[in-house]
């Protein structure tokens, strides 16, 4: 299947792909441009050029100073690195243009004219960052794929037209929503009485890294939950909180309910809710701090995680595919205080026995995988049934 012959003299870049398919439109027939779509090994869009798009990679802007990662490309490297195996399905991929192509369907390569990316480069810029990185600390590189669509044209105007309208048709975030209702003012608030510097992201423009990320703060505070403050039916025993790891939308989400229905005097679970609501506010400032020393925490140091990324001896990082378990197990140690909603772990309680514990669910349970970790209700159970015993005996 070729749409014309490709001569000696073209310039042809080949793209590996695992699945194509033609959707071209009646609109694309009459106009002579062809539209193919399908998944392609990530590692087939790194070598592409992007001389036609109209948003150079932010990281390496010509002419500019070197800027700090945008929301966006956080976003996306958050992916890789703790979700990889959605990362087809969270990424809306990237646009290609080509002047003529030809397909290679027994080798599954798509070759491509004159190629350019004109949707996506960020993308393309994240993704050749995290293959480096993996390559730079000897680390095993997942198997990810990509979106992407091929728009064949040689209509010149057709290309910079549709490079311009695929860069800015962006959605107003959830986060901005949240922020411009005023339902994260409280939150912030709270944050500052544990550091004044604290300054929650209240906006999808507020990129610094000078704000704390409330996306992920949501997602911490929920897996700390309580048992007392769980309000799912039938779920108080031992809370299901593998979404608290994988979907920050749903947290906050959750929030944005919480917060309406706590404010709520008529909602018939007032009560209920504002519990909840205070527990949020109260917990925040040392949610971050959990968080924090959980992602470097030390005493993962010799156990069998490949993943962990090491700078030598010190562990710099630790995925949340691990951590997400161990902070829902940490759940069974919040408690209500004169104070308001504290951390308080029984002092016979050793981290180094819920590390190893989540050592063994990662190789045992989760096949050495940290994003089947994060997803397991087993790993989370196991190590709830841990710091719960311990809960009992200190009571």
């Amino acid at each position: 299947m070729s749409h014309s012959a490709i001569t000696p003299h073209s310039k042809v870049v080949e793209f590996p792909y695992h699945s194509l398919r033609n959707i071209s439109c009646p609109e694309d027939e009459e106009n002579g441009r062809k539209v193919i779509v399908g998944h392609a090994p990530f590692k087939s869009v790194l070598s592409l050029p992007t001389d036609e798009n109209v948003r150079d990679y932010l990281l390496e802007a010509e002419g500019k100073l070197r800027r700090r990662p945008t929301q966006v490309h956080k976003a996306i490297q958050d992916t890789l690195e703790n979700q990889p195996g959605n990362f087809s399905i969270y990424n809306g991929g990237i646009t290609i243009v080509a002047r003529e192509y030809e397909v290679d369907e027994k080798n599954k390569i798509l070759r491509l004219i004159k190629p350019s990316i004109i949707n996506g480069s960020q993308t393309q810029g994240v993704l050749k960052d995290f293959l480096n990185k993996k390559i730079e600390d000897g680390l095993e590189i997942p198997a990810i794929h990509i979106k992407y669509e091929v728009i064949i044209t040689d209509d010149e105007g057709l290309i910079a037209d549709t490079s311009i309208a695929r860069n800015f048709q962006n959605d107003v975030m959830s986060i901005s929503i949240a922020g411009r209702l005023g339902q994260l003012d409280e939150l912030e608030e709270y944050l500052k009485k544990k550091d004044p510097n604290y300054k929650l992201r209240k906006s999808e423009t507020k990129l610094s890294e000078d704000y704390v990320k409330t996306e992920k703060l949501l997602q911490v505070i929920a897996a700390l939950t309580p048992e007392e403050l769980w309000l799912k039916d039938g779920d108080s025993g031992n809370p299901n909180k593998v979404y608290t790891y994988s979907q920050k939308t749903k947290c906050l989400k959750d929030f944005q309910t919480i917060y309406k229905k706590a404010k709520d005097e008529k909602e018939p679970d007032h009560e209920k809710y504002k519990k909840l609501y205070e527990f949020y506010l109260e917990i925040a400032g040392e949610a971050l701090d959990i968080y924090d020393k959980w992602k470097t925490h030390q005493g993962f140091y010799g156990t069998r995680i490949r993943a962990l990324e090491r700078d030598g001896r010190t562990i710099v990082e630790i995925p949340d595919g691990i951590i997400f378990p161990i902070l829902a197990s940490l759940s069974a140690f919040i408690k209500k205080t004169s104070k308001g909603w504290i951390y308080d772990p029984p002092k016979l309680f050793r981290e180094k026995e819920i590390i190893s514990a989540a050592a063994t669910a990662y190789i045992e349970i989760a096949r050495s995988n940290p994003q089947t970790m994060g997803k397991s209700k087993a790993c989370y159970t196991a190590l709830y049934q841990i710091t719960s015993i311990y809960r009992r005996l200190s009571d």
